[in-house]
C-alpha cells in the first residue's frame, strides 16, 4: 500500500467559478441534545471550503443552538428537518451522522452487535439514515459516527465515504477487513488509526503523520466536515485521502506550538491555514 504524498494535493479543486454554488454546496445532517457540538465542528470546517453549508437535525433543540450560533458563525443556513429532501437534491455532497444518537444517554460499555438493542433514539437515527441513503443513492455521501453505528450495511450507496473508528467498523462490518469491505460495497473506507488506511474498490493509501491529540473528542467531526467539503468537487477517494492528510498536518503544526494542549476547535481553526497553502 502506497503512502499519500503531499505533492498529490496539487490536484485539489481550486475555486474559480463566480456564481454562487459554483464551488460546491453541502448538507450536514446531525446533532442531538447529547451531542450538539459534533455537526457544528463539521460545518465550521466545511464552511471554509465550499460556497454554502446547509445544516439540519431531526432533534428540534439543535435548531435553537444553530440560531444562537448564527451570532458568531454566519457561514451556514439552518433549515427545518422536514425540508431535508429539497436540500439534499441541491447539494453536491451530504454528511450524515455526526452527533446522531444510538441511545438517549452515552453508553461506553457495549457488546456487538448492537442493532437489536437500540432504544428509540437509535431506531430513529437508523430509520432516517437508511431512508435517505436508499432514496438518494446517486448523491455523494459521507457517513460518520451515529449513522455508522446503527445502519445496515446493505444501504451503503456506491462511492459513499465511510469514516469509522475501529469500534464503529466492527459494529457495522464485524471481523471483515477494510479492503474487503470497500470492494464488496464499492465504497471508500477511511479506517482511522495511528496510520490512517483508506480503501476503495480499486486502490488504497496510507496517511501518515498526526499525533495523539487526534484521539480527542470532535476531531473526527472536523475530518468528516473537511472530507465532505472536498468531495463536493473532487473524486471521493482523493477527497478522503486529501482531507485525512490535511487534518494530520494541521494537528502536527498545532503540536509544534502547544504539544497535546489543543482541541477539536483549535484543529478546525487551523485547517484553513494549512489547506490555503495548496489552494493559492
Amino acid at each position: 500500500m502506497k503512502s499519500f504524498e503531499e505533492k498529490e494535493l496539487k490536484r485539489l479543486y481550486k475555486p474559480m467559478v463566480q456564481t454562487k454554488g459554483g464551488n460546491g454546496q453541502i448538507t450536514i445532517i446531525g446533532g442531538s441534545f447529547l451531542f450538539h457540538g459534533a455537526p457544528i465542528l463539521s460545518l465550521k470546517t466545511a464552511s471554509r471550503v465550499v460556497d454554502m453549508v446547509f445544516f439540519t437535525s431531526p432533534e428540534p433543540s439543535i435548531g435553537k443552538i444553530a440560531q444562537h450560533l448564527k451570532s458568531k458563525l454566519f457561514s451556514f443556513i439552518w433549515f427545518p428537518f422536514d425540508q431535508i429532501d429539497e436540500y439534499i437534491e441541491k447539494s453536491d455532497a451530504i454528511l450524515i451522522g455526526p452527533g446522531l444518537m444510538r441511545y438517549h444517554k452515552k453508553i461506553s460499555n457495549f457488546k456487538f452487535p448492537v442493532s437489536s438493542r437500540l432504544d428509540e433514539a437509535g431506531l430513529e437515527t437508523k430509520k432516517i439514515t437508511e431512508r435517505l441513503l436508499s432514496e438518494f443513492p446517486q448523491k455523494q455521501w459521507v457517513i460518520d459516527a451515529g449513522s455508522l453505528q446503527v445502519m445496515d450495511k446493505k444501504f451503503i450507496p456506491k462511492d459513499a465515504i465511510l469514516t469509522p473508528n475501529q469500534k464503529e467498523f466492527v459494529m457495522l462490518f464485524g471481523g471483515e477487513k477494510p479492503q474487503v469491505t470497500a470492494k464488496k460495497h464499492d465504497c471508500i473506507i477511511v479506517f482511522k488509526n495511528a496510520v490512517t488506511e483508506i480503501f476503495s474498490a480499486q486502490e488504497s493509501s496510507l496517511i501518515e503523520g498526526g499525533n495523539n491529540g487526534l484521539i480527542k473528542g470532535g476531531t473526527g467531526d472536523v475530518l468528516a466536515g473537511l472530507t465532505t467539503a472536498l468531495a463536493a468537487k473532487s473524486p471521493p477517494f482523493f477527497s478522503a485521502c486529501a482531507a485525512s492528510f490535511i487534518v494530520k498536518k494541521a494537528a502536527d503544526e498545532l503540536y509544534q506550538k502547544v504539544g497535546f494542549a489543543y482541541n477539536a476547535d483549535d484543529l478546525a481553526e487551523k485547517i484553513p491555514e494549512v489547506l490555503g497553502c495548496y489552494l493559492r
